[in-house]
């Protein structure tokens, strides 16, 4: 789950690159996991947390709230973290960033154990103030649905939402922020639909969250194997249907740094797109004095498309 970002423009009217190593410096990494770990974990929170509350207050909630709930947070989520991490939440969504070529693979570890961190951290406290009611919001298979069904759920879905995350805002049909109503969109809507079969997980680390602190851990493969192997197939559509990454889309799926100049490539590899993006002048003019450009101004893309 990710963002578009808006890079600050000076002056005189180009993206300053003063921040231009960004990504290739390790310093900053704390604070993109620790928005990863913040953000995962209020993620998982609202998604079974609403399941634990529904229980605890027999039925109050709703299965229509309850599927809801996760997908406001991710929008207000990527409000929020976007420009920082990236608001992936998500393993399935950092490994299938790696696999398209947005983010970089020796980042991936740490955000994955970011996001499990978060997403633990949640089902305990939701373990120590309602005890294991609701089965502790975790996701299973519904009542009578065999495992394989289950897990073709965790891949449809999850394919689908992968491909909403990478096709949003792409080059030249950027929408900028809106592109968090897209991703929140999808995930109630596939929770609507999809949760009485699986759960409509389609995220590791808010299934195994829930797990890790109940003990029951007999359907987590499904919600391990099905998200990954749906984000993978959502990437090789994207190869098919878009060619090569642009270089607005890594920008979006790394975050940015504070200041909000444009991330550069991976360390050691100069001449990266991202610090040629960075020196295009501004199409729209100059900032006037004492102001940035706004959203309108320029956009860096969430996603996939041409530049």
């Amino acid at each position: 789950m990710l963002m578009a970002r808006h890079a600050t423009i000076p002056l005189g009217g180009h993206r300053r690159d003063s921040g231009a190593a960004d990504f290739a410096n390790n310093r900053l990494e704390w604070r993109r996991l620790i928005g990863e770990a913040g953000g995962t974990f209020l993620l998982v929170l609202a998604a079974a947390g609403a399941v634990v509350v529904n229980a605890v207050s027999h039925g109050q909630v709703g299965r229509t709230a309850a599927v809801t709930a996760p997908g406001l947070m991710v929008l207000a989520l990527i409000y929020t973290i976007g420009a920082t991490s990236g608001a992936h939440l998500n393993p399935a969504v950092t490994v299938a960033f790696a696999a398209r070529g947005h983010f970089p693979w020796y980042r991936v570890p740490g955000y994955v154990l970011a996001q499990v961190c978060g997403a633990t951290a949640a089902a305990a406290l939701l373990r120590s103030m309602f005890g294991t009611a609701g089965r502790l919001g975790g996701t299973f298979p519904g009542h009578g649905i065999p495992a394989g069904t289950a897990l073709v759920t965790e891949i449809v879905l999850t394919f689908g939402l992968m491909t909403v995350i990478l096709g949003t805002s792409s080059g030249p049909r950027n929408v900028g922020h809106n592109a968090a109503i897209a991703i929140g969109g999808y995930v109630a809507l596939a929770g609507l639909w999809a949760s009485p079969v699986s759960g409509a997980s389609m995220n590791p680390a808010r299934s195994l969250g829930p797990a890790l602190v109940s003990g029951d851990l007999g359907a987590i493969w499904i919600y391990l194997a099905g998200p990954v192997a749906g984000s993978l197939l959502a990437v090789g559509l994207a190869w098919a249907l878009r060619g090569r990454p642009s270089p607005a889309a890594d920008v979006a799926a790394q975050g940015t740094p504070e200041d909000g100049s444009l991330a550069s490539g991976d360390a050691g590899q100069p001449g990266d797109h991202q610090a040629e993006l960075a020196q295009q002048p501004l199409r729209h003019g100059p900032a006037r004095p004492g102001r940035s450009a706004g959203p309108c101004a320029l956009s860096a893309g969430l996603a996939d498309g041409q530049a």
